[in-house]
């Protein structure tokens, strides 16, 4: 009897971080799911590298660092994942287009699930409507379309007409989809991680994660590989040196 509550006064409660109190850090709240999102960000950012030469320096370290961290944050599996993502694949098998891009298009409350696929990988990438004082609204949310037009109609505009016609209201309950968030990481998942990675507070990470995928793409869309159209003047990039 005395081995028995013995072991049961060494199992330690799981403990996870509430998602929005302060990290200690000034302005920087505890993220909600930094796990999904670090994926998202990392395959974004590889994927968008392909667009840079191979024999760029600046794609090699990138790419490096990013797959480094990317494995990292792979192996950190929250407990109940296998069973969340079977729940969610059967979600998404039931009903496939209801996560398609253009199926998005349709919502008039701006909140939609839409399946994206980065480095080889699906994402389910979430837009939901930000959050206002119901005191505030003056309407339902829904978009004023001006006067229905009269006469012939352009392509363009029968198009649009479909759009109006098919899609669903957000108030629908068969326009609902009850997606049960990805399960969370412990505590000591989270630190476990980022003392691996060593760049500060997960949060810390996602942020580093953010601007890399930005400078991607600003060095992708500027080709900084290719020559310059002036030719920089001779002993422009000759730095001071000790000539003796």
């Amino acid at each position: 009897m005395r081995r028995t509550i013995q072991r049961l006064a060494s199992v330690k409660p799981v403990r996870y971080l509430e998602p929005g109190t302060p990290t200690g850090l000034t302005g920087l709240r505890t993220h909600a799911s930094p796990r999904a999102t670090l994926l998202y960000l990392y395959s974004t950012t590889l994927e968008q590298l392909k667009a840079v030469p191979e024999h760029s320096v600046y794609r090699q370290s990138v790419e490096a660092l990013t797959k480094h961290r990317m494995a990292i944050v792979e192996a950190a599996v929250p407990p109940g994942h296998a069973e969340w993502l079977a729940r969610a694949q059967k979600i998404i098998a039931e009903d496939p287009a209801r996560f398609e891009a253009s199926a998005a298009k349709g919502r008039v409350d701006g909140g939609s699930i839409t399946r994206v696929e980065r480095d080889g990988a699906s994402f389910l990438v979430r837009h939901m409507p930000r959050v206002r004082d119901v005191r505030d609204q003056e309407w339902d949310g829904e978009i004023n379309e001006g006067p229905e037009l009269e006469g012939s109609r352009t392509e363009e505009e029968r198009a649009e007409q479909a759009v109006i016609f098919t899609r669903k209201p957000h108030d629908s309950p068969s326009a609902q989809t009850a997606w049960e968030p990805e399960p969370q990481l412990t505590a000591d998942q989270i630190e476990e991680v980022e003392n691996k990675i060593g760049a500060g507070l997960i949060e810390e990470v996602v942020q580093v994660a953010e601007g890399e995928l930005k400078l991607v793409t600003t060095m992708t869309q500027a080709k900084v590989w290719e020559s310059l159209d002036e030719q920089p003047a001779e002993g422009q990039w000759v730095y001071f040196e000790r000539k003796a």
